[in-house]
């Protein structure tokens, strides 16, 4: 019942703030917060947005099979927040756009224009109902299965109270409730820290000395070329996966882009991609700790990663209080970047594919369909899902994001023209190529690709539209 209570006061914040912030909105205010947010708010929301539940499920985890190297990764994200920063905000803040697809009508022409809009969308839907599937399947199975709730009334209800305080303010809405999320996520999480260390009968300084001897918090591996995990890998394909999964992507961008000027732009960017290291850390950290404390009390480890924090957060191993700790946690964390997911949606599907950014009307039915859709994919994801949910959500993204990282590379780095006919052929057959490759690798050498597909993926497109370019009967678009 505290669960409950604790939600049901949670939303209700939620809905206060949506109404506050929706007060004469309009489409610029749902796409754009009308230009007017300030970033220092914009930066600390966008830390739980891009953190999600899966990172607050599946990082404690990762430590169970791939000790701490997750960091590598990590290290790798604040080089791509520069290159974001630096490389692509001046050309979205210089044409002055509302979704950045429009960049390649523009440079490329219309074909390339919808291709990279509708890659956006398969992508997004895929990605966000992945992390949302996290929060879903976790609280039916620790808290909702307790009171005879079905999973898809769960899901239903969970869409439809994200689409009822987004539907008005749109990104505007968003800045001020990720900013209150993040608050609650990172609030969460210090305080299921310091429940853990209590129950290790440690100090803090105890806890930190224990965490580093423990065999698991190594963090990086330069003496194993074939690992997933080796440093240059890890490093690399953090970089390009900031590039594409924010630098590239409607939903990450749209809320720095309502930014007064590209000055905050970067500013906002460069602080929460130096954040991204200190916050993995700590639920790095809490990973290890839970290790200890099964350890301490004999109790055996989950054999999946995500399972490690909720078989003491959720299970009420730790205390009643930590079960409302890890509910709230975890549900700030989905929601803030699935709300994001759902409005970035709206507005490519509204601009890109219709063409008709100034119908309010469209843009409200579209919400309301695109939420329902989302509810569709979570509710198949239950069913398809058989591996790490991060890893999950990474490999298919390495698939259908790696066409928009070789169209936007082909735009920014050369001058030349596209054949713009054959553009969705070449998006739509890089992926296949790039499966197929890893097959095969796999197969013949032993060779194990990692996040690394991403940088394949977009690489065979981009070799792809070099080939094909040539003299054609490009049209363009005004963005």
């Amino acid at each position: 019942m505290d669960i409950l209570i604790t939600v049901i006061l949670y939303f209700c914040a939620l809905f206060v703030m949506s109404r506050l912030t929706a007060r004469r909105s309009s489409n610029d205010t749902f796409y754009r917060a009308n230009r007017r947010s300030p970033w220092y708010m914009v930066a600390f929301g966008m830390v739980g947005a891009s953190i999600s539940g899966v990172t607050f499920v599946s990082v404690p985890g990762m430590v169970m099979n791939i000790q701490m190297t997750y960091v590598q990764t990590c290290l790798g994200f604040i080089l791509g927040y520069f290159a974001v920063a630096f490389l692509l905000l001046p050309v979205y803040y210089k044409l002055n756009l509302t979704t950045i697809y429009t960049y390649l009508g523009q440079r490329l022409g219309l074909r390339s224009y919808k291709t990279g809009a509708w890659f956006f969308l398969v992508s997004k839907m895929t990605g966000a109902a992945v992390r949302f599937y996290v929060v879903c399947i976790i609280l039916q199975r620790f808290v909702l299965d307790a009171y005879g709730v079905p999973f898809p009334l769960t899901v239903v209800v969970m869409v439809a109270l994200i689409w009822f305080y987004t539907r008005r303010g749109g990104v505007k809405t968003l800045v001020w409730t990720d900013t209150f999320q993040t608050l609650c996520m990172f609030g969460a999480l210090a305080l299921i820290i310091v429940h853990v260390v209590g129950a290790l009968d440690m100090t803090l300084p105890e806890a930190l000395s224990a965490v580093a001897a423990d065999s698991h918090s190594r963090m990086f591996v330069f003496d194993d070329w074939v690992s997933k995990q080796n440093f240059w890998k890890q490093f690399l394909s953090g970089v390009f996966i900031v590039i594409v999964m924010t630098g590239l992507d409607q939903d990450m961008m749209q809320k720095n882009l309502t930014c007064k000027t590209l000055r905050d732009a970067q500013k906002d960017m460069c602080t929460y991609g130096f954040a991204f290291v200190p916050a993995n850390l700590l639920f790095m950290c809490l990973g290890v700790l839970l290790m200890l404390l099964a350890q301490r009390q004999g109790v055996a480890l989950p054999q999946a990663g995500d399972e490690l924090l909720p078989m003491f957060a959720a299970t009420g191993r730790l205390g009643s209080v930590v079960v409302v700790l890890f509910t709230v946690g975890i549900v700030a964390a989905s929601f803030s970047s699935a709300d994001s997911a759902l409005t970035s949606l709206t507005t490519s599907y509204c601009v890109d594919i219709r063409g008709r950014k100034d119908d309010e009307c469209l843009r409200k039915r579209a919400h309301l369909g695109i939420a329902v859709v989302f509810a569709l994919f979570i509710l198949a994801f239950r069913v398809v899902n058989s591996t790490s949910v991060i890893d999950a959500i990474y490999i298919l993204c390495s698939y259908t994001y790696g066409p928009l990282l070789g169209l936007f590379a082909y735009g920014l780095l050369t001058k030349r023209s596209v054949n713009d006919r054959v553009v969705p052929y070449v998006a739509v057959a890089s992926p296949i190529v790039c499966y197929v490759l890893n097959d095969v690798v796999a197969r013949t050498t032993g060779y194990q690709f990692g996040y690394e597909l991403l940088m394949l993926n977009g690489a065979l497109t981009f070799v792809g539209l070099w080939l094909l370019s040539g003299a054609s009967n490009k049209k363009t678009i005004n963005g």
